[in-house]
């Protein structure tokens, strides 16, 4: 690049509360000493307060070599009690996700039109100005943003390129490409200020929720809008003649478009418009708390099959992959930790099969720590409390790791103590067959009513080697007698509610009160068919039901998260380790404190681990 890219950054904060009383600067027409002045700037300065506002990005646009917003942008943002930054027209991506990591909020501005080569469609002739390279920016603005859940309100052009972003496409031109009988003009002539046409608000939408308001007057400005919706979103408001005035994500992104310009209403006194912003502002509150708790806190996820794609030619856990786990993925949501599954199929339990699978499991526990020593400058092997602290000291993700099926140890004891060794801090009895240890949960005979002799056996030998025992795919039998043998406290690491949704997988009300009074822990599992009845329409807030009801039964002391991503977890707004803070915002919004985060996400999960491994030393 000839020249240099400079960073503008404008931060406006007016108003600091303290004691009910605005705190602000002099207005310009009081002449002050230069030390007068800087005593005034200090004594504004409250931490508590500062640490509140959110900052709120702003999308600019290029104006003579300069990264230039309208002012009504900034003003309304700050009206609204957040901290305007502006971020300049660039698409060098590595100075974008630098920018992005710090944001709170993201408001996408209006302008120029936006070129239908990035929704597969030629120009036509009324296509208007459209500027490429802006295009480009703000589309790596809204991955970046949208990849870490960042709040987002898109204005005219963005809520418009908000919906090409995510799979929709526009009319690039209202009044020839829209084919209704009575189109009302949506170029208007006169100030923005006043409003030209009627916007009618779904009743059910978070729009209509925030304004409190189905109708509203709105200006206009555009001649391009809405055609085909987005995968993810829905439409929230309509024009009288049937064109798309709003859209939203919720709760799959924390995203809002509206087409018409509440900015302008805002800057020039309007109550209603300024609600927006101060939703999208208060919205941005909370993604920052849930950030700062995020960086207090160990966070954990107890269940993930992602060694099943270590065998990909050129899978690395350090890149950005198509999969719901990988260090990328873990820093946008702020994970601290995963457990990697070693998984095994049931298969014949003979000592050829047994053998057999032994073997696979010794190769999987070689595949992640071949993974782990491909990105040791940015994670490691974790298998204590003590290592999980030091590698988030030094700035690195965590991976413990579990074996998912006692099948691994044929029926040989000894092979706890060797897996133990290889670093392995749990193992799930087994997984959806009977097998040597125990009945399953699912395609059971019943084989053993519960725990065979040889795993009661398996049972004490594993509180002796100090290896959690996990509970999630045992049968109820198998439940009940392993919790009368342990010495220590049990975990089922990806289990959710039977009384939310009823499935053999899921624990009863009973199971969530035993193991709780055993001081374990459930750890609630995202994978839908286990959330929902009707899967397909399962999202994060089906996650937050099951969260809430195990809390209620079971305690806060005593549930988790296990995620089962890249076995076949995730649903819509919790896809992926980039989506961790989505559902720690939406437990801030249920009333979940800091400690009890604290305790959800890495503490009652650390508690039972450092209880079984000092039970064993």
């Amino acid at each position: 690049m000839k020249k240099k890219i400079f960073y503008i950054v404008f931060i406006f904060i007016s108003f600091i509360f303290v004691q009910g009383k605005a705190q602000s600067l002099s207005s310009g027409s009081e002449l002050l000493g230069l030390n007068a002045f800087t005593q005034e700037i200090d004594q504004t300065i409250v931490s508590n307060c500062v640490e509140q506002i959110p900052l709120i990005g702003l999308s600019t646009y290029d104006k003579e070599n300069s990264s230039v917003a309208t002012n009504t942008y900034i003003q309304s943002i700050i009206r609204a009690g957040g901290a305007p930054l502006l971020v300049p027209v660039t698409t060098d991506i590595q100075k974008l996700r630098a920018i992005v990591d710090q944001l709170d909020g993201l408001i996408l501005t209006g302008g120029a039109d936006v070129n239908p080569l990035w929704y597969g469609e030629q120009p036509i002739n009324a296509l208007k100005k459209v500027e490429p390279k802006r295009d480009k920016f703000e589309l790596a603005l809204i991955k970046l943003a949208t990849d870490r859940n960042v709040p987002v309100l898109g204005v005219c052009r963005g809520c418009q390129l908000l919906n090409v972003a995510f799979g929709g496409s526009l009319y690039q031109d209202i009044p020839s490409q829209y084919n209704v009988a009575h189109v009302i003009k949506h170029v208007q002539q006169m100030s923005g200020r006043y409003g030209s046409h009627l916007m009618a608000i779904d009743s059910g939408s978070v729009l209509a929720k925030v304004i409190s308001k189905d109708t509203i007057l709105v200006n206009s400005f555009h001649h391009q809008a809405v055609k085909e919706l987005a995968p993810g979103f829905k439409i929230t408001a309509r024009a009288p003649d049937g064109i798309v005035e709003a859209i939203e994500a919720y709760p799959v992104h924390p995203i809002i478009g509206v087409q018409f310009h509440p900015e302008i209403f805002t800057a020039n006194g309007d109550t209603t418009a300024l609600k927006i912003f101060s939703f999208i502002v208060k919205e941005a509150k909370r993604y920052r708390q849930a950030k700062i708790i995020h960086k207090h806190i160990y966070s954990l996820d107890t269940h993930t099959d992602t060694p099943l794609q270590f065998h990909k030619e050129g899978y690395s856990l350090g890149e950005r992959e198509s999969n719901r786990v990988n260090v990328p993925k873990m820093r946008e949501g702020r994970l601290d930790a995963t457990f990697l599954a070693v998984w095994l199929q049931q298969r014949e339990r003979d000592e050829v099969s047994s053998k057999a699978a032994t073997q696979k499991a010794f190769r999987i526990l070689d595949e992640i720590y071949r993974q782990i020593a491909l990105n040791k400058n940015i994670c490691g092997i974790a298998s204590t409390h003590k290592d999980l602290e030091r590698l988030k000291a030094e700035g690195k993700k965590a991976f413990f790791i579990g074996i998912e099926n006692g099948y691994a140890i044929g029926k040989d004891l000894s092979l706890i103590a060797v897996f133990k060794a290889k670093g392995v801090n749990y193992i799930t009895l087994c997984h959806s067959y009977d097998n040597d240890i125990c009945d399953s949960s699912t395609h059971t005979k019943k084989e053993w009513g519960g725990l065979s002799p040889f795993g009661k056996q398996v049972v004490a030998e594993m509180n002796k080697q100090g290896v959690m025992i996990d509970l999630s795919h045992a049968s109820e039998n198998t439940f009940w007698q392993v919790l009368k043998l342990s010495k220590v406290p049990v975990i089922c690491s990806h289990s959710s509610s039977k009384a939310v949704r009823y499935c053999d997988r899921n624990l009863t009300d009973d199971q969530l009160k035993a193991l709780a009074e055993k001081g374990g822990v459930a750890q609630v599992c995202v994978y839908d068919h286990y959330l929902k009845r009707d899967y397909k329409k399962a999202t994060i807030q089906d996650v937050v039901d099951h969260i809430n009801h195990m809390v209620k039964i079971a305690g806060i002391d005593h549930v988790g998260f296990g995620s089962d991503f890249d076995g076949g977890g995730g649903v819509a707004g919790l896809n992926g380790d980039n989506d961790v803070l989505n559902l720690t915002m939406a437990l801030l919004k249920e009333g979940y404190t800091e400690k009890d985060l604290a305790k959800f996400w890495g503490g009652n999960l650390l508690r039972v681990m450092d209880t079984v491994q000092a039970a064993a030393e």
